[in-house]
């Protein structure tokens, strides 16, 4: 029995599942089941309620620009009022933002009921600062790599289900009855966190919390805002072509609903299993090297898109496109590296504000992309990847150990 208790107490160690990442990563994971029914279908769901094509550009516009909108807020409200409370108002009023897209009779009210549901962009500080103020430096990729794999493992086997789902019952119905599941696993997390997060940072100085976003914009470290600039041009490249990628596979290549589902499956499949070994490896040696293979594969993937003719190549670029992700807790977890405990909420805000609002044109412009034809979408796509990794390479500089 005490092996037993030894070996249990190994592996938690080895995982670094200290209580309140137990309750964080058990949230993620509840909340991603349900979002991953539908969030692919997201654009289907708008074009049935009868958006067009400029709506949806707009929409995709609309949702970075909430995203970078909300995260120097979301890290103020996570360095000003704690991290338990900033988790649970923020899923609660997650919790709104479904109902909306449930009662949704035409696609104008989605818009209304996005910004609720990007509460978790508010969240995103608090959980870099959570994973942060309870795992010491030599821990924390592999922290982050954990809530890495409970937030994605729900979107291998949801987004086929919520193909079949759609499949069985038409996109209306079958992405409202999932909206009603996200629904009910929303309040449940709500639950969770009110029960057993136990709050481990309260701010010594509301004044100093309260500073301009200029005041903590001049403290970040150099390299980190390198960094930041990289990683900017690496996503505005992806988000050119993110909400168009369900129509080039389901109108231009001819997969169906359930085959979509499956790709999106098994791209996130394919980043679950890269996790782990890279995350001890971020720990113990260095972090930049993975987070070069994450840019090279982000160029990749839309190169590969263009070759892709049938299921199967498709099946061959999403696995590419999982790829994507092996160097992300290490990128996670040298923010937290490089930001001052006291003040990590808004420095992890202010990191994600700017890049939020650099990639905000970037769905504008793949529309204009995209009416001239998906290869040159793709084509230009990879080139700003490509321009990005160079970027990482040449400027970014780290310690030979995480610190």
């Amino acid at each position: 029995m005490q092996t037993g208790t030894s070996r249990t107490a190994r592996l938690r160690d080895f995982l670094a599942l200290e209580t309140n990442v137990v309750v964080l990563c058990s949230s993620i994971c509840l909340l991603g089941l349900g979002e991953n029914l539908w969030s692919r279908f997201l654009p289907k769901y708008l074009e049935a309620l009868g958006a067009g094509v400029a709506v949806l550009a707009v929409f995709a516009m609309f949702e970075q620009m909430l995203d970078a909108v909300y995260q120097y807020p979301g890290g103020w409200i996570t360095d000003r009022i704690g991290r338990r409370a900033a988790l649970i108002l923020f899923s609660f009023v997650g919790l709104v933002g479904y109902l909306i897209y449930l009662a949704a009779p035409v696609w104008l009210l989605i818009f209304l009921g996005l910004p609720f549901v990007l509460s978790s962009s508010m969240a995103q500080p608090s959980v870099f600062a959570m994973l942060g103020d309870s795992l010491p430096p030599e821990k924390r990729a592999m922290g982050f790599t954990v809530q890495s794999i409970l937030k994605r493992l729900p979107a291998v086997v949801a987004p086929p289900l919520g193909g079949l789902l759609i499949a069985r019952m038409g996109l209306l119905d079958g992405v409202r009855w999932t909206l009603a599941f996200t629904a009910a696993l929303a309040g449940l997390t709500v639950v969770l966190q009110r029960k057993y997060y136990m709050e481990t940072y309260r701010p010594s100085d509301h004044r100093s919390v309260t500073a301009s976003f200029r005041d903590r914009w001049q403290e970040i470290n150099r390299n980190l805002k390198r960094l930041l600039v990289a990683d900017c041009a690496a996503r505005f490249g992806s988000g050119m072509i993110k909400i168009f990628l369900i129509f080039y596979a389901m109108d231009h290549i001819g997969v169906s609903a359930v085959q979509f589902g499956v790709l999106s499956g098994l791209r996130m499949a394919v980043s679950i299993v890269s996790y782990l070994p890279v995350a001890r490896l971020a720990d113990r040696w260095r972090r930049l090297p993975f987070v070069y293979l994450t840019f090279l594969f982000f160029a990749m993937f839309p190169l590969l898109l263009i070759f892709s003719g049938n299921f199967w190549w498709l099946c061959v670029a999403f696995t590419v496109s999982g790829l994507r992700e092996i160097g992300e807790p290490a990128r996670k977890a040298l923010i937290v590296d490089l930001a001052s405990q006291e003040h990590r909420g808004q420095a992890v805000g202010i990191y994600y504000t700017v890049r939020g609002f650099v990639v905000m044109p970037a769905p504008l412009l793949g529309g204009f992309l995209w009416s001239l034809g998906p290869t040159s979408l793709f084509v230009a796509s990879a080139a700003v990847g490509f321009l990005a990794l160079s970027l990482l390479v040449v400027t970014v500089k780290e310690d030979s150990r995480p610190s």
